[in-house]
């Protein structure tokens, strides 16, 4: 065995603070409107430009920007007149409100709301639930009671979702050919990205989304086009209320919200539902099978302790428990992104 002089501690310390550090950094250069400004602009701005149009300090909108240009997010030019800040690629396609792969909703979700949870983790390891009550002051029986605790938090939230799934929707969809399937169901469906990449995908096909009313009420006014009509709505809770008749059912980041018990239920209602021929295609970052990674997975399932009843899950898990519901034939496939497809059979 070697010394503990063969292990850079200090690298792996510098590593992870960075990660933290750097993280809030992009949040508040993008809720500051940093990237907005530096795309309407054209073109290259000083310091005091910025920080005049933003209503920032100039001192600490110089160290923003520097730590910026550090991660890669800005880049600098010195000039005679001074520095000159621009945004890098990265920054114009994922970080701007109005590009179409912006993951600006994301991170503001991440920055006002994930983060508070966070900040209990110990407790949540020590208890075992989630956090809402020392973060928000809120029941946390219901999860989704408090994560939709105001308007203004379940737009953040589905706003968020929307962004993740423009980037990544396409790739979980085309995991399997799903394109015998016409009467879909988007259970959990939210503000609807996911139902709209699938109609582009697939044009034969009609989606249902199936979500709580307040969410359906938002996702027709904010997020889905009147003209989609391809796309309908459902209103319920799908653990107390039937699920329409469909031949798949989608259940996208749904199940990794709950306990097996839970998921049991809800997979059998489903099963139960589905059209026979038809399926479920459960879309989830999977664990590998000795839950030695990958990283960001174990992450999300750190975040599912701080914000809900469950947990991120293997593919063997995913499939005890769509046999258990009484689903046969089931395949994986990794797209080798952030989420995963899973499609089981009636």
């Amino acid at each position: 065995m070697g010394s503990t002089e063969d292990l850079d501690y200090p690298q792996i310390i510098l590593q992870y603070n960075n990660g933290f550090l750097g993280s809030k950094v992009m949040f508040t250069a993008c809720e500051l409107g940093v990237f907005d400004l530096l795309l309407e602009s054209g073109e290259p701005l000083s310091l005091d430009v910025i920080a005049a149009r933003l209503g920032t300090s100039t001192t600490g909108m110089e160290r923003l920007l520097d730590a910026c240009v550090g991660l890669k997010l800005l880049a600098v030019e010195l000039t005679q007149e001074g520095a000159l800040y621009r945004n890098t690629e990265i920054s114009n396609i994922y970080l701007t409100k109005s590009s179409p792969k912006s993951q600006h909703h994301i991170m503001m979700y991440y920055s006002n709301t994930v983060y508070l949870c966070w900040h209990y983790l110990t407790d949540a390891v020590r208890e075992g639930r989630n956090q809402y009550e020392r973060a928000f002051g809120i029941s946390s029986e219901d999860p989704f009671g408090a994560m939709y605790r105001s308007e203004e938090e379940m737009l953040k939230f589905l706003a968020g979702q929307n962004s993740v799934w423009g980037i990544c929707g396409r790739d979980v969809l085309a995991a399997f050919d799903l394109s015998p399937f016409t009467r879909i169901c988007d259970l959990g469906g939210g503000g609807g990205a996911l139902a709209r990449e699938c109609v582009s995908l697939y044009p034969n096909c009609t989606v249902t989304i199936y979500d709580l009313p307040k969410v359906v009420q938002v996702a027709k006014d904010r997020f889905v086009p009147p003209e989609e009509r391809r796309i309908a709505f459902c209103e319920g809770d799908f653990f107390k209320d039937p699920i329409p008749e469909a031949e798949l059912y989608i259940l996208s980041k749904i199940l990794h919200d709950w306990d097996d018990d839970k998921c049991g239920q809800l997979l059998a209602k489903v099963h139960k539902a589905c059209k026979p021929g038809g399926g479920v295609l459960l879309v989830e970052s999977l664990l590998s099978e000795d839950r030695s990674g990958p990283v960001e997975t174990q992450l999300y399932s750190m975040n599912m302790l701080v914000q809900t009843e469950g947990k991120e899950r293997t593919p063997a898990e995913y499939r005890k428990l769509l046999e258990a519901a009484g689903f046969r034939g089931v395949q994986v496939k990794r797209t080798g992104k952030l989420y995963d497809a899973v499609l089981g059979r009636k």
